[in-house]
């Protein structure tokens, strides 16, 4: 006999919401004065995938969270498997022709793997940490957590999808904050990455070094821990020029853009600076709904996906993007109360991680429209066109609303942290 789902309306409402405005914004998106193929009609298109995604999160809230946990395994090795087949058949899409995201077989697109991986890598990760009697307190013993992370990460990167891989990093953190890690942990397991990035100022990077001593003697992990984590330091370092030096033409032509747009205006350059013109237009109150200047004249780069946001800052101004940010901060502190309310470890795990991965979403696209963030080419939830996507998405909340269900009335039955 089938379980009783009790919906959580507020959270189904909110999803709702985001959806509408975004199917409304791709709609506007596709009235143009210099007709885009691409664009003409993918409203249609995303209805389409918004009625599959709202049956396909019907479907998974039917399922117990115990039948989640069971399939995590199955999930994550056929995620890890559609990765790998994508890099043999995969295609790139839009201004994303480069990589290998789409699974394209008989030159026909299928999705990309990457959007249902993340659900999947959540669910894993939830199960290894759980499994957990306490919190993770070392650094040796976040080696099963990383891998569940690490190897479909290498395989985003393969492609290559920066953004992805962005994505992948924030789920791992969120849920290792949410199963109780320290604070000082957490900083010392992202150093190497953190030393990668500062490498390339000689400053920065010496003062960042200095922290990370002072961290690491003020912590006292293992010595060979406390070694190890200097010696890779260090050589992040020594690696960066490297690094640098294997990026593609147009990858560092991204980074060069990020700190100075006028570096190219006509080429890298110039989807960030068509943005802020876009969204700096908008006033208040914006241009009005599909009256847009610089997205009628097709100015805009993939103005129905990575750039959808500049879309709703130029034609409904302040006014359109504070309703859209509230959306979204309403969204996280509901599955945030879903997370808190979870009868276990599990599923506040799972919970949490799905918050992880929509907030880089977020933070990363906004960002990147207003030249606050390295442009990425990663979407924005419930808002860019994109069937896999908005399935992901669907899928995401079909999860949530399970959770609360089995959680409803417990609000006191699982502390914040890794507990079983």
């Amino acid at each position: 006999m089938i379980k009783r789902v009790f919906a959580d309306y507020p959270l189904v409402i909110i999803a709702l919401l985001l959806s509408a405005y975004g199917i409304a914004v791709v709609y506007s998106a596709g009235q143009t004065d210099v007709p885009v193929a691409a664009v003409v009609g993918a409203y249609k298109r995303q209805l389409a995938w918004f009625a599959l995604a709202l049956a396909g999160a019907w479907a998974i809230s039917r399922a117990s969270v115990r039948l989640l946990e069971w399939a995590s395994w199955p999930a994550y090795l056929l995620g890890i498997a559609l990765l790998a087949v994508t890099l043999v058949f995969g295609s790139g899409a839009g201004t994303a022709a480069s990589m290998k995201g789409w699974l394209t077989i008989g030159g026909v697109r299928l999705g990309q793997p990457a959007e249902l991986a993340k659900v999947t890598v959540v669910l894993m990760l939830a199960k290894v940490l759980s499994g957990r009697r306490a919190a993770p307190k070392s650094l040796l013993e976040l080696w099963k957590p990383a891998l569940v992370v690490l190897v479909p990460w290498v395989l985003v990167m393969a492609q290559p999808d920066l953004g992805t891989g962005m994505v992948f990093v924030g789920i791992f953190f969120a849920m290792l904050f949410w199963a109780g890690v320290s604070g000082p942990l957490l900083l010392l397991a992202a150093s190497p990455a953190i030393s990668l990035i500062l490498a390339f100022n000689t400053g920065l990077w010496g003062a960042w070094f200095l922290i990370l001593i002072a961290v690491v003697l003020w912590y006292k992990p293992f010595v060979v821990e406390g070694v190890a984590l200097i010696v890779a330091n260090v050589a992040m370092g020594v690696l960066a020029p490297i690094v640098w030096e294997k990026l593609a033409p147009h990858q560092r032509a991204r980074l060069l853009v990020f700190l100075d747009p006028s570096e190219d205006p006509k080429a890298s350059g110039y989807h960030v600076i068509q943005s802020q013109i876009a969204i700096g237009s908008g006033g208040w109150v914006g241009k009005g709904f599909t009256l847009g200047t610089q997205k009628r004249g097709s100015f805009l780069p993939a103005q129905h996906t990575d750039f959808i946001f500049a879309v709703v800052g130029e034609e409904l101004g302040f006014l359109g993007v504070s309703i859209a940010l509230a959306l979204f901060l309403l969204l996280f502190l509901r599955v945030i109360r879903v997370a808190s309310r979870a009868n276990d470890s599990f599923s506040s795990l799972v919970a949490f991680g799905l918050l992880g991965s929509w907030f880089v979403h977020v933070i990363e696209n906004v960002g990147m429209t207003l030249n606050l963030m390295p442009i990425t080419g990663i979407p924005l939830p419930f808002f860019s066109y994109g069937g896999s996507f908005m399935l992901a998405c669907w899928l995401a909340i079909g999860i949530l609303v399970r959770i609360s269900s089995e959680g409803r009335g417990e609000a006191d039955a699982l502390p914040i942290g890794l507990r079983r």
